[in-house]
């Protein structure tokens, strides 16, 4: 029971930064691909029936999270209580951006709420990549499966790492890249071809940056995300769009598992003592608490993957970002 919910809390995981990693790279990059505000309407209208959608996976995360592994819920969020209050901020800003962008017919509304889109996505995505880093490099648990330290050093501190940093700046390249596939892929017109440029370019910029940090670190699983980002690159010069977004939407889940999975049965490493780190058997619920939480996720979790893979066929027609003569 203890494994199996673990796999389902990582794709949880995964199904979010894979799902609403797009819808923050297009938010990020609607001001740049859209050269004007019917350009940029049309990159927004492209998530607009997903996005809200694919924030379901981030309760279904935090809510796995806490049922399951009560112990792993309690140590995250009291280290690192700021940076998720200010993501949460974020996620509020973004969607009042996106909600209250068509409730005003001025140019300049909407070109600030454009801004405010693009803001809250960038801050978003770099905050949950520092904390993905924060998960492989560990806290500083002490034995009574505490965090030690006090003030806003104890929130803050693991955030200003090299494991945080190059966790915010994969992120950051990723969403970017999902971004750029997914209006590729989604869009026609002047906005569709800057998205593959950008995919086409990004992926082989993006293949020499990981380059770099995997043989500065010495992580293979930067040297693979260095390859997966210039195939992904070579697969959009070609046209290829679909497959482009597949190998980067397949690159971001496998990071993501691989942050989850870095230090096998620990699920949270304790970087004063290895044998104070907090293990998925003892993070865990009791037997009970996990059998009931099976019969909840069999009657919700097939009902929410159903009508998103619904929502998604039902929109699944490009958006036309050319003008057309009426």
């Amino acid at each position: 029971m203890i494994t199996f919910w673990f796999a389902i809390l990582v794709l949880a995981w995964v199904l979010y930064f894979v799902l609403e990693g797009f819808d923050f790279g297009v938010g990020i990059l609607a001001p740049l691909l859209g050269r004007d505000d019917h350009e940029r309407g049309a990159v927004i209208r492209t998530v607009g029936p997903f996005w809200d959608g694919n924030e379901v996976w981030l309760v279904a995360a935090i809510g796995v999270t806490f049922a399951a592994f009560p112990d792993w819920y309690a140590v995250l969020l009291s280290a690192l209580y700021l940076p998720m209050v200010a993501i949460l901020l974020l996620l509020a800003v973004r969607g009042v951006a996106l909600e209250f962008r068509g409730k005003h017919d001025s140019p300049g509304w909407r070109r600030r709420c454009d801004l405010l889109l693009a803001g809250s996505s960038a801050g978003i995505v770099l905050l949950w990549g520092a904390q993905l880093g924060v998960f492989v490099d560990g806290l500083a648990l002490g034995a009574d499966g505490s965090v030690t330290g006090s003030g806003l050093g104890r929130s803050l501190s693991p955030l200003f790492t090299p494991a945080a940093g190059l966790g915010a700046g994969a992120a950051l390249l990723g969403a970017i890249l999902l971004g750029a596939a997914f209006l590729a892929l989604r869009t026609t017109g002047p906005v569709r071809r800057r998205a593959r440029a950008l995919a086409k370019h990004g992926g082989s910029l993006g293949a020499v940056a990981l380059l770099a940090a995997g043989i500065a670190t010495g992580s293979k699983l930067t040297l693979l995300a260095a390859a997966l980002s210039f195939g992904a690159g070579l697969l959009a010069r070609r046209g290829w769009e679909g497959r482009a977004f597949a190998v980067i939407a397949a690159g971001v889940a496998g990071a993501v598992v691989a942050v989850f999975t870095a230090h096998g049965d620990v699920v949270l490493l304790s970087t004063l003592d290895p044998a104070w780190s907090l293990t998925r058997e003892s993070a865990a619920a009791t037997p009970s608490a996990l059998r009931l939480l099976t019969v909840a996720g069999v009657i919700v979790l097939p009902g929410v993957v159903a009508y998103q893979t619904w929502s998604y066929w039902v929109f699944r027609r490009r958006i036309a970002s050319e003008r057309v003569a009426s």
